[in-house]
């Protein structure tokens, strides 16, 4: 895939048993825009999500990544096959393996070679502002600090879309908008696609171009955000 790539779904649903979660979604997002998917818990942000991670399998409907069709009813591209890079909540960090082991571990299961690993580990670094703690553990760092590196390890393949499920909901609320403007400047650096679930609407307008409200499993609307004042047009 090319680093700008649209996200399309064709009437999306998914349900736990008789349970319906997500109800015919239909969504375009474009190349290299940043979409906030906003909601109260159990609106269906986060299965939506994973449905564009691979991590669940739609019941209905399609998802295609630029003209690749990724998922469909019964089937799904695996996660590792769709060119995505990754955000969590909780980080997901190795606590066993130093801050550039960690950034470095995409690389290595794509057997990139030693040197042009660790040159490509410093750069990611650099750009979080963690360069100077790539032999430090996970527990040696902040909260603040550990989502950075987070962020590295899920930009350092180069992925045509970011995937992030509220990645800075455990931090406080000036480090939160400190590090949702750092991740806006630098996701539009990048050019790369990318879909940020949130509960928190100021989240959603400091970091989207454009923000999807779910309700009750379906599109509620769409608005694009003006980028000048943060409010929606």
């Amino acid at each position: 895939m090319t680093a700008f790539t649209n996200i399309r779904l064709n009437g999306v649903s998914f349900a736990f048993g008789t349970h319906t979660v997500l109800n015919h979604i239909d969504l375009d997002i474009q190349p290299g825009s940043i979409v906030a998917l906003l909601g109260p818990s159990g609106c269906g942000k986060s299965t939506l999500l994973r449905l564009l991670a691979g991590l669940s399998t739609p019941a209905e409907g399609e998802i295609w990544f630029g003209d690749r069709l990724v998922a469909k009813a019964g089937w799904a591209l695996p996660p590792e096959a769709r060119d995505i890079g990754m955000v969590f909540q909780d980080y997901a960090l190795w606590p066993h393996m130093s801050v550039a082991q960690n950034v470095a571990f995409p690389l290595r299961m794509r057997n990139v070679p030693r040197k042009a690993r660790e040159e490509r580990v410093m750069a990611a670094l650099n750009r979080v502002g963690l360069a100077e703690f790539a032999e430090r553990k996970p527990a040696g760092l902040s909260g603040g600090q550990q989502q950075r590196v987070a962020l590295a390890r899920a930009i350092i393949a180069e992925p045509a879309i970011l995937l992030f499920d509220e990645p800075l909901s455990n931090l406080d609320s000036a480090l939160r908008e400190s590090l949702c403007h750092e991740m806006a400047h630098l996701l539009r650096q990048l050019g790369t696609t990318a879909v940020y679930v949130t509960h928190d609407r100021r989240e959603a307008h400091w970091l989207a171009d454009r923000i999807v409200h779910l309700a009750s499993g379906t599109v509620e609307s769409v608005h694009t955000v003006t980028p000048s004042a943060g409010e929606i047009a």
